[in-house]
């Protein structure tokens, strides 16, 4: 444990406030989030939904209607109390319920909050309507806006499985929350790319769009004439499987309630991938989504850990 970080301790009535607080936002801007997350012991689940809190704050800064300048000046003012936070300069009775939470959690486990820096950073890329033309490109945008969160949410979970046969893993294991942190992302750019398209987003790299004829964009309940739509969903299905795959190797080194909690968010998205490989066009004609009995199974599964022991039969077989 970091030297500047306290295990758990007792809350004062205004830090549980404060908690109360950002549980109620996740609970209402991120269900799939806070389905994953009520599988966690009290305090790492409190301090999820304070990064979430922020998180989304940063997002919906983004993703407002306010110009873009004034975007920037407030994703800087968000940024210096983020530095407020890093600074041990929050007071418990801080009138801003966030700051108090997060600063909160940053003292019960070794959150590396220069993630939420990376944060911002994309949110930033957002703001400037950059695009992408390369995956290369595009990776780096979501290593900002996703995988840093999974680097974050890592600092709360932390490792202490990492032993026995995947213990070679336990120094790659923020790599591995970075990577599962990508294969979300891109899971969440195919679900919503006529949304973004409506929004005036594109996010998939241009050489993608342009190889499977698909340049002109998504601004309509079907695939553009001519453009071989299936094919593109198809190709980055293949590559948000891949990242997966890889990141699924952080699971075992995680406790069983962290690894639930990380094994149902992540199922819950392959599923949508699954219903986005059957059925490309569904993308264009609303938002794919899980009936709760998907989800609850999902939940039912990671907490067999059945995944996390399939990771650790994979990952001996690959040492033998």
């Amino acid at each position: 444990m970091s030297p500047n970080v306290e295990g758990p301790t007792h809350a004062s009535a205004p830090v549980q406030a404060a908690y109360s607080y950002c549980e109620a936002v996740t609970g209402t801007q991120a269900r799939n989030f806070a389905y994953g997350i009520r599988l966690l012991p009290t305090d790492k689940r409190q301090a999820m939904s304070a990064l979430y809190a922020f998180s989304r704050r940063v997002d919906d800064i983004g993703d407002g209607t306010l110009p873009a300048e004034a975007k920037f000046v407030r994703l800087e003012e968000t940024r210096a109390l983020l530095g407020r936070i890093r600074a041990g300069e929050i007071e418990e009775d801080d009138t801003d319920p966030v700051a108090v939470a997060l600063a909160h959690a940053a003292r019960r486990f070794p959150i590396p909050l220069g993630g939420l820096d990376e944060l911002i950073d994309g949110v930033l890329m957002d703001v400037r309507g950059e695009t992408y033309e390369t995956w290369d490109d595009l990776r780096t945008y979501c290593r900002c806006v996703a995988g840093a969160i999974g680097r974050l949410s890592l600092g709360v979970f932390g490792t202490p499985n990492a032993t026995g046969p995947v213990a070679a893993d336990a120094a790659r294991a923020p790599e591995y929350a970075d990577t599962l942190g990508l294969a979300l992302q891109l899971t969440n750019i195919l679900r919503d790319v006529r949304e973004d398209a409506a929004n005036g987003r594109t996010y998939l790299p241009a050489e993608d769009l342009a190889k499977f004829g698909c340049g002109d964009g998504f601004h309509a309940d079907r695939a553009p004439a001519g453009a071989d739509f299936a094919g593109l969903v198809h190709h980055e299905v293949r590559r948000a499987r891949a990242l997966f795959a890889e990141g699924y190797r952080l699971l075992p080194l995680l406790d069983r309630r962290s690894g639930a909690c990380v094994a149902a968010m992540a199922g819950i998205y392959r599923r949508l991938l699954d219903r986005i490989e059957r059925e490309p066009e569904a993308v264009l004609r609303g938002r794919v989504s899980l009936p709760p009995h998907e989800k609850a199974y999902v939940a039912v599964r990671g907490l067999s850990g059945l995944d996390a022991r399939t990771v650790t039969r994979q990952a001996v077989r690959r040492r033998v």
